[in-house]
């Protein structure tokens, strides 16, 4: 017998499932490239090619590219960022570097981890910035509000109204035609209205992620799913426990398996594992309290129970201060109920295993 078929006959095929339906899930979701042809991307990469025309750009992305035209504002979210292209109204972007290398007619709020302007890129507006660092090489033609570490102005840099920053200013100064003020105040929240957007766009693309997954465990396996919602409608104390213990213990093992050689390919694996079942635990957390919270009222409807859970999963969340430790909690319900769902598997399985095989064959294979 294989280690593949001995971990379906021991663990349970349901187990092994789950993680390949999580897998099936992330890998469908995020494509390598998309081209955004509509307004509204969310995706591993969004590109408007060169010679192509869009109205409005609104992306969540790993990569945003515009190389052609959007005729109206731009409001993307992105590991990179890069304008290269022409945009006819406002960009407000969120990412870890962002890139102005063509033209913007509008105004220029940006937010990231470094911030550049190069040199033959115009920005017909007013700028406000907060980055690490910001390096201006370009043209300004309105003023300019820059919060950095530090903020360096290029030989070609031209800013044809004020300057106001926060940091260290370095490099040709004569490239201010207006005042230059330092004001220590400027931090790197300099664009206010950065934050909101990518908290939207993230929530957007999380419910997403978490209603298809839970679409697909509802309708791979139903019963089971019943029985997680079950278990954390009548034993919440036991459930919340059992999921603060694997939150803990199956970290602490997997550091413990990486003390040696052999074990860090086990560590690094079974790292990713745990990460997917988290995830199920929110998702599953979620549908078994709203399930619960619909059976209050006589209403029993898997279906309505992931939607209601996922919806108020991601609005809870931006409730400050008692969201986050009420999904926490959530959450633990749903991690603790998995466990005990998987392991009463393992230990069937095994009563399986240690049956007379003609006893086994009479009752035939364990369905979900």
């Amino acid at each position: 017998m294989s280690v593949v078929e001995e971990a379906v006959m021991r663990f349970g095929t349901t187990a092994l499932a789950v993680l390949v339906v999580s897998f099936v899930v992330l890998a469908g979701v995020v494509p390598a490239t998309v081209v955004a042809q509509s307004d509204s991307e969310t995706s591993g990469t969004v590109v408007v090619e060169e010679g192509e025309t869009v109205e409005d750009v609104e992306a969540f992305a790993g990569t945003v590219v515009i190389e052609g035209t959007v005729t109206n504002d731009v409001e993307v979210v992105g590991g990179d960022v890069r304008i290269d292209g022409e945009v006819g109204g406002d960009v407000e972007s969120v990412g870890g570097s962002v890139t102005i290398a063509g033209t913007v007619d509008g105004d220029l709020e940006s937010a990231g981890g470094s911030v550049t302007i190069a040199e033959g890129a115009t920005v017909g507006g007013n700028v406000g910035i907060g980055a690490g660092s910001v390096t201006v090489d370009g043209t300004i033609e309105g003023d300019a509000e820059i919060g950095a570490d530090t903020i360096q102005l290029g030989d070609d840099a031209a800013i044809e109204g004020d300057l106001r920053y926060g940091g260290d200013l370095e490099g040709n100064t004569d490239a201010v035609a207006g005042e230059i003020e330092e004001d220590p105040s400027i931090g790197v929240d300099v664009a206010p209205s950065i934050p909101p957007i990518a908290s939207w766009l993230f929530s957007a693309y999380a419910l997403v992620l978490n209603l298809l997954l839970g679409a697909a465990l509802l309708a791979l396996f139903p019963r089971f799913s019943d029985g997680i919602a079950d278990r954390v409608g009548r034993s919440p104390v036991r459930s919340g426990l059992a999921g603060l213990g694997v939150l803990v213990g199956v970290p602490i093992l997997l550091l413990a398996m990486a003390i040696t050689v052999i074990g860090i390919p086990f560590t690094i694996i079974g790292a990713f594992a745990f990460a997917f079942v988290v995830w199920i635990g929110i998702v599953y957390g979620r549908f078994a309290v709203a399930a619960w919270l619909l059976s209050l009222v006589d209403v029993e409807h898997r279906w309505l129970a992931l939607v209601v859970g996922m919806v108020g999963g991601a609005l809870l969340a931006q409730v400050p201060y008692v969201g986050s430790p009420i999904n926490f909690v959530v959450f633990l319900l749903g991690l603790g109920a998995l466990a005990a769902g998987l392991y009463s598997h393992w230990r069937a399985g095994r009563q399986r295993d240690q049956e007379p095989r003609g006893e086994i064959d009479a009752g035939g294979p364990a369905s979900d």
